[in-house]
C-alpha cells in the first residue's frame, strides 16, 4: 500500500505546491513554522479546500481534480492524531474509540481489542484528564487505528511529551509502524523523531518541497541551509 499526492492550495499568503509519496515505510514532513505542513495534513484529510490535487491510496482515489473526485471526510478513511490529541474530556478511553468506530461505520464491540493492542486496556474507564501525556498519546492512535485507516497522519505526535515519555513512546510508536505497515505521513519539528521514525523524509519550504531522501541522504547532501541546520541539530542534541 502506497500514498501519493499531489496538492496546490492557495493558504493565506502562502501557496502550497507540494508533491509527497509514502511508499515503504513512514514518511517525515520537516519544515520551519509556516512552511504548510498542517495545511497539507489538513487538505488530505479533507478539512481544508484546495486548487487542484490528486491524492490516491493503494487503488483508491480520494482525490482528483481533473476527474471531479472527491471523497468526503468520512469516507477517505484516513487515521489522524493532531499534536493536542483531540481526545473528548467528558468521554472515557473506551468511549472515544467507540465514538470514532461508530462514525466510521464499524462495529464498535472491539474496541477494547484496540486498546489492547496499544496497551492501554487498562485505561478503558478512565477520562483523559486522568491519563499522562503518553497515555493520552497512546490512546489518541488507537483511536485512530480503530476506523481501519488506508493510512495514518500523526501531526507532531510526540510534542506534548517530556523527555521520558518521548522516548518511551517514540520506541512504541516506531514499533507499532513498523508492524502496521500502513501508509503514514508524520510532521514533525524533532531531528531525533524525524531519524528514528521516519524510513525517507521530505523537507517543506515556503510551501515547497526542496528535498526527500533517508536521514543519510540529507545529512550527506543538505539541498537547503534549513536542512543542514535540522540535521546538525540532531547532533548537538
Amino acid at each position: 500500500m502506497s500514498l501519493f499526492a499531489r496538492i496546490s492550495a492557495r493558504i493565506g499568503s502562502l501557496q502550497l505546491d507540494a508533491e509527497i509519496a509514502a511508499e515503504s515505510g513512514p514518511l517525515v514532513l520537516i519544515g520551519p513554522n509556516g512552511a504548510g505542513k498542517t495545511s497539507l495534513l489538513s487538505v488530505l484529510l479533507g478539512a481544508r479546500s484546495h486548487d487542484r490535487a490528486r491524492i490516491v491510496i493503494g487503488d483508491t482515489v480520494l482525490v482528483d481534480s481533473e476527474r471531479r473526485i472527491a471523497l468526503p471526510i468520512g469516507a477517505r478513511r484516513l487515521g489522524y492524531v493532531p499534536q493536542d490529541y483531540a481526545l473528548f474530556p467528558h468521554m472515557t478511553v473506551r468511549e472515544n474509540v467507540e465514538f470514532a468506530m461508530r462514525a466510521a461505520g464499524i462495529p464498535s464491540a472491539g474496541a477494547l481489542n484496540v486498546l489492547q493492542e496499544l496497551g492501554v486496556a487498562g485505561l478503558a474507564d478512565r477520562r483523559p484528564m486522568a491519563l499522562s501525556g503518553g497515555e493520552k498519546q497512546r490512546v489518541a492512535l488507537a483511536r485512530a487505528l480503530s476506523v481501519r485507516p488506508r493510512a495514518l497522519l500523526l501531526d507532531e505526535p510526540l510534542a506534548a511529551l517530556d523527555v521520558h515519555a518521548r522516548r518511551e513512546v517514540r520506541q512504541l510508536l516506531a514499533a507499532t509502524l513498523q508492524r502496521l505497515a500502513l501508509p503514514t505521513l508524520i510532521v514533525t519539528h524533532d531531528p531525533l523523531d524525524a531519524r528514528v521514525l521516519g524510513t525517507r523524509i521530505a523537507a517543506l519550504e515556503g510551501g515547497k518541497i526542496t528535498q526527500i531522501g533517508s536521514w543519510a541522504e540529507l545529512d550527506a547532501a543538505p539541498a537547503t541551509h534549513f536542512v543542514a541546520e535540522f540535521v546538525r541539530s540532531s547532533e548537538v542534541g
